[in-house]
């Protein structure tokens, strides 16, 4: 689904992302890992087109799109939740999902029906301003917003920061069924180790720009955890 070689990013002169390696399995729900500061967001950028490398490559599907602008990369099927959520505060829940339906490869106009399936919630509140709703509820909006182009790989970065404990347990429970039912590829930064450790497949930590380990989620050590995750 996703493959990224010897990814080397820059900020002016700092190098951030040294050779980086990251290879993500069709379906399968990969936690990218790290202490605050080592680069996550950054490579999340970079595999958006929000950021640009300096060395490497990054193939989604067998295509090079190492150079592709983000808007395509979003048409060709890659949705991002950032850190934050960043919906419009003063559109409404159905403008916003509206907003993400404009990169969808087929052109249609119609929010999806699945949406409303995952987040009952955002049904009820379709015409409500986002930026009235709880952090919680923004979040469901946000992931709703990312599915509306219909993507085959969902990058979230932290998507239960700042939420309460039984809304963080259902976007826990979205994010498997998405991977697990639907078949959507996720790649997702995450802090909370139990549910990283309930919903994920697969881990990769970084470590000051580098990747340091990376294996099936049951190989996730207290060793490791210790070594590059505790603070």
């Amino acid at each position: 689904m996703l493959k990224i070689d010897k990814l080397n990013h820059y900020y002016s002169q700092s190098h951030t992302l040294w050779d980086v390696d990251l290879e993500l399995e069709t379906g399968k729900c990969n936690c990218l890992m790290g202490r605050n500061g080592v680069g996550k967001t950054t490579l999340l950028n970079c595999i958006m087109g929000l950021q640009p490398i300096r060395s490497g490559s990054i193939n989604y599907r067998e295509l090079d799109i190492s150079k592709v602008n983000a808007e395509k990369r979003a048409s060709l099927g890659i949705g991002y939740v950032p850190q934050g959520r960043q919906i419009f505060p003063l559109l409404t829940v159905r403008e916003n999902l509206q907003i993400g339906l404009s990169a969808r490869a087929d052109k249609s106009t119609k929010i999806p029906d699945f949406i409303y399936e995952l987040f009952p919630v955002l049904a009820d509140m379709l015409d409500r301003r986002g930026g009235d709703l709880s952090g919680g509820q923004q979040q469901q909006l946000a992931i709703g917003r990312a599915l509306g182009i219909d993507p085959k790989l969902l990058i979230l970065d932290e998507p239960t920061e700042g939420i309460q404990p039984n809304i963080v347990q259902e976007i826990g429970d979205i994010i498997k069924q998405l991977s697990s039912d639907l078949g959507v590829t996720i790649l997702l930064v995450e802090q909370k180790l139990p549910i990283v450790r309930r919903i994920t497949d697969n881990f990769t930590i970084l470590d000051r720009g580098r990747k340091a380990a990376q294996g099936p989620i049951d190989e996730l050590s207290e060793d490791l955890i210790r070594k590059y995750l505790t603070v």
